[in-house]
């Protein structure tokens, strides 16, 4: 299908209608019971109903999956599905999987293994890195003895541009790692090309991806993008939290990491993987397959789960063109007075749906707060925070209100949400 459409294309409403019965707590705050628009889903997400209700299923089970019984071996039968869903995610044939309790483990582990056993002078990274891949290159790099290059980001777009990176490597770069897109502007880097004019350069060169922010709202293809190492989180993928997953090419694979000694080289996994994670990460796919019958007739899996997330992308993207521009009944952000729009993008097909903006009079954490007595959920990035700080200062920028709506949004919660902006805007 064409997912390249400029600004997007809504879900008919009678398919969003059964989009929302499909989540937990879409409009109502779990605890107050109270309304709410929770548009803070790069923090975490929505829960999707039948991932949770597997995740408990499964996890009642007193079996283990490597036992010879008979539950224990259906059990097992559920995590191998659950890795067949991963890779209709991820889209590739060999490699290995890795999981572990959060997907900053994966990427700590994965980084580890190549700086310690791949030849090279210098790693290269960029100023736009979560901590869970940047510090990881910083702390490795530091000990042993390996030069770190970070590329700089671009101030207009929140992104890094590719050239940025690629006139850092050389041929004594052992390392490439970068991220699909910002948790704090949205902004879509060209993976693509990244990788393709990096290995011109250094053909065996290693590279690791961070996809944590992205994998929600974007089609992942390790066959076209060719990383070693990818990582995502399922409790931001409408999954449960304690469960971070990864892969590995097969050469980053057999590198030495920590492993038990009677494993394959190639295996990763320490200890026992819960099967109620896999069990809910197959619900989450077979989600986004769902959608993509409503467009598509195949039984191909993948190109369900492509269909899928490709008009999950273009749903976002109508309602991130509406948010900036408005509608017949209020303003959008670029034309609210007293209200500023950070990191702009114009061309929304750049850009995963977060909102950086900020107020004329109100403080980030105190538009925050006023948000949430509105009953509008958002999170503040402020140059205090380790986590946004390096981020922030390469953009020039003191802070922002991240504002992070989901597929499963309408454009009455755009609407209810450009109305409550115009309100504090005045305050």
């Amino acid at each position: 299908m064409n997912d390249n459409l400029k600004n997007g294309e809504l879900f008919d409403n009678k398919l969003l209608k059964k989009i929302r019965k499909k989540f937990l707590h879409i409009n109502i705050d779990p605890k107050s019971k109270e309304q709410r628009l929770f548009f803070d889903n790069s923090g975490g997400a929505f829960r999707l109903k039948a991932a949770s209700e597997a995740f408990k299923y499964i996890d009642e089970y007193p079996d283990c999956p490597e036992h010879g019984n008979k539950s224990a071996r259906w059990l097992m039968k559920i995590q191998e599905k659950g890795y067949k869903s991963i890779k209709t995610m991820l889209n590739f044939d060999s490699g290995s999987i890795l999981t572990s309790y959060t997907a900053s483990t994966v990427m700590f582990n994965m980084i580890r293994a190549v700086i310690e056993n791949v030849p090279g002078k210098n790693i290269v990274t960029t100023a736009l890195e979560h901590p869970s891949s940047y510090d990881a290159v910083v702390s490795y790099a530091k000990k042993n003895n390996k030069e770190v290059r970070v590329a700089k980001t671009n101030s207009k777009t929140g992104g890094v541009d590719v050239q940025e990176i690629v006139k850092l490597i050389d041929k004594d770069t052992s390392l490439l790692v970068f991220m699909y897109a910002s948790n704090i502007s949205g902004a879509l880097l060209d993976a693509q090309k990244i990788v393709k004019e990096c290995r011109k350069i250094k053909p065996d060169l290693f590279i690791i991806a961070d996809a944590v922010q992205h994998a929600p709202h974007g089609i992942i293809d390790i066959k076209k993008v060719p990383v070693d190492g990818l990582n995502f989180a399922p409790y931001k993928f409408f999954g449960p939290r304690g469960f971070g997953v990864g892969y590995a090419s097969k050469r980053l694979a057999k590198l030495s990491h920590d492993k038990l000694i009677a494993k394959p080289e190639d295996v990763w996994e320490l200890g026992s993987p819960a099967p109620s994670h896999f069990a809910a990460l197959t619900e989450v796919v077979n989600y986004v397959c769902w959608i993509g019958k409503h467009y598509l007739k195949s039984k191909n899996k993948r190109k369900l789960f492509e269909e899928g997330m490709s008009r999950i992308k273009l749903h976002e993207r109508a309602l991130m063109h509406f948010m900036l521009e408005g509608t017949s009944k209020i303003e959008g952000l670029r034309n609210l007075d007293g209200v500023k729009v950070y990191l702009d993008c114009k061309d929304l097909r750049k850009k995963d749906f977060i909102m950086a903006i900020g107020f004329d009079k109100l403080g980030f954490k105190k538009a925050v707060k006023e948000y949430e007595k509105q009953g509008v959920i958002t999170f503040e990035r402020v140059i205090s925070s380790p986590y946004s700080s390096r981020m922030l200062e390469s953009f020039g920028l003191k802070g922002s209100i991240r504002v992070s709506p989901l597929h499963s949004h309408s454009l009455k919660d755009i609407e209810k949400f450009l109305k409550i902006t115009k309100k504090l805007s005045k305050t």
